[in-house]
């Protein structure tokens, strides 16, 4: 059997965790999917896969190999594609990560316009505030605001922010407005806990970090809940500059603190092939930068 079909087989079922989830990703019988990944372990002469009555899991070796496999895949097909040309037309499924309202804000436009203009590629957005593994959950494209970790991901820098305190005008003109990180004390606060997820607020102050133990009065698991808030008038925040960039622009809302803001947060377009990626990841790519490097809020 061909070495990469038995390759494709084994990653569809350790991915399922099911030789009948792998058949139906492939559009195979079980019984083939089944034999395709005994003979892999046969000619391997290691097991790869444990079966059970309700699941299967992969072995010690079976993830290590998963792992090569996936990277092996990755780069015949980026090989396909490089043979193929750069003025191949994009085509195919995409699928696009960012933080959710990064993602609403600022991705949408880019995915929107880039599938208008290239009719062939299928996009699958999956905006979270968490990070993703590019791997593991299929991701093409993917935004990510922060530094950047050792990664075998490439990434290109489109912008920076920073994290800022904000107001409503009518809410500092009656509540004064905080001139020290100290002062939030005084004052009615309302969280993100996956912006900030502990009390402590980090700030910085002549290159010096400032730490102070807040007490937010209500705490939001999303980062709208808290612009909302602000806008109302109800007490200040802590939020990333995009976040509320069209505020700020406005003055419905305005900034506090601005000289103990901490370090710059830089903003990567990131994606896991490399030269020779394929043309509806170059295409996209390619997109994206362009129009990220163009937006205000992020430089």
């Amino acid at each position: 059997m061909d070495r990469f079909h038995s390759m494709n087989v084994f990653v569809a079922v350790a991915e399922a965790e099911s030789f009948a989830g792998g058949a139906r990703r492939l559009k195979m019988s079980p019984p083939a999917v089944t034999r395709a990944v005994g003979e892999l372990e046969e000619r391997l002469g290691v097991r790869l896969l444990t079966r059970t009555t309700r699941v299967v899991r992969l072995t010690d070796a079976g993830a290590r190999y998963l792992e090569d496999v996936r990277r092996i895949l990755v780069e015949v097909e980026e090989a396909d594609a490089a043979a193929v040309g750069v003025n191949a037309v994009p085509r195919g499924h995409l699928m696009v990560t960012a933080p959710v309202l990064f993602g609403k804000l600022y991705v949408m436009p880019i995915v929107t316009e880039f599938q208008s203009t290239y009719d062939q590629v299928e996009v699958s957005a999956l905006f979270v505030d968490r990070v993703v593994n590019f791997i593991d959950e299929g991701m093409d494209v993917g935004i990510r605001i922060g530094q950047m970790p050792d990664s075998s991901l490439r990434a290109i820098r489109v912008g920076q922010v920073r994290r800022v305190v904000v107001g409503s005008p009518a809410y500092l003109k009656k509540a004064g407005i905080p001139q020290t990180p100290e002062d939030l004390a005084e004052h009615r606060l309302v969280a993100s806990s996956g912006l900030s997820p502990t009390n402590d607020w980090t700030f910085q102050f002549s290159g010096n970090p400032v730490s102070v133990r807040v007490k937010p009065r209500i705490t939001v698991n999303t980062n709208d809940g808290p612009l909302e808030a602000a806008r109302s008038g109800y007490g200040l925040t802590r939020l990333l500059s995009y976040q509320v960039a069209p505020q700020l622009a406005s003055g419905e809302l305005q900034t506090v603190l601005s000289p103990y803001e901490g370090p710059i947060l830089p903003v990567h377009v990131i994606h896991r092939e490399g030269r020779m990626g394929s043309a509806k990841v170059r295409s996209f790519v390619d997109m994206a930068v362009d129009r990220l490097r163009m937006s205000k809020a992020i430089n």
